[in-house]
């Protein structure tokens, strides 16, 4: 059976060039996930759930000359298809029948109604032996809301339940949050739907960024600290939370 998922950055594109802060700082940080994972970096990464490809450009980066990103998107359409990116990303709708030694699935999985069977039938696949899969989620359902509604969202992870979808398949290796800071704005969100729920489940999604230069650079400082802090929570096995949990695997060699 296909498995449907819904798109991810796709219903988030923003409609100018600016990107949110905590989308720079999210980006920074996986970032820095990877490359602590992968030595030497990978000439060929799968990007899953890529949406508008931004990450994996940003990716580019950190990747040996010559390396190729394979940004998959169930819900590319002709025109995303054809639109004129960077030649080392190569955008398809069809799941790759080819093996990767990096897959990514960056808040991917909660917009996945059968997220057990995607990762079966898909992540497990796409996977070289020995290979890595960098996942992130949202993080605590009681913070579930009508923003994650309006994201397609089917539910909100803990790391308990992220692990327990991820180990039958993969050896986590790693694990940690994301965003601290971000948890107190969420939490009242929560709080106020908890009062007064909304009538209908907000149809739009507002990611775009409209601040000056001043309040941007501050707001980044923020959130760059705060990421820096959660992975070395991580790294010293400190139960933080946050915002969003992540986690990396990897697919064991066989026989």
């Amino acid at each position: 059976m296909a498995v449907a998922w819904a798109p991810v950055d796709l219903r988030e594109r923003p409609e100018s060039s600016t990107r949110h802060p905590w989308e720079v700082s999210r980006a920074r940080f996986f970032r820095r996930l990877i490359a602590a994972h992968c030595r030497p970096m990978p000439a060929a990464v799968l990007d899953v759930g890529s949406g508008d490809s931004w990450f994996a450009n940003q990716l580019l980066a950190d990747l040996p000359a010559g390396a190729e990103i394979t940004c998959w998107d169930a819900h590319y359409t002709a025109a995303d298809l054809a639109e004129t990116i960077d030649p080392r990303l190569h955008r398809t709708a069809a799941a790759p029948v080819r093996r990767f030694p990096l897959v990514l699935a960056l808040d991917v999985l909660e917009h996945i109604e059968h997220d057990a069977e995607f990762v079966r039938t898909s992540l497990v696949p796409a996977l070289e032996p020995g290979g890595l899969l960098v996942a992130s989620v949202p993080a605590h359902q009681w913070l579930f809301t009508s923003h994650d509604q309006a994201l397609g969202h089917h539910r909100r992870h803990s790391h308990a339940s992220l692990r327990a979808l991820l180990a039958p398949s993969f050896t986590v290796v790693q694990e940690g949050s994301l965003f601290l800071s971000l948890l107190p704005p969420r939490a009242a969100q929560r709080l106020v739907e908890k009062v007064r729920p909304p009538k209908e489940a907000p149809t739009e999604v507002q990611s775009g960024w409209a601040h000056g230069p001043a309040l941007t650079r501050v707001v980044n400082g923020v959130l760059d600290t705060d990421a820096r802090l959660g992975l070395a929570a991580a790294r010293h096995r400190l139960p933080l939370p946050g915002l969003s949990v992540w986690v990396v695997c990897r697919s064991e060699p066989q026989g």
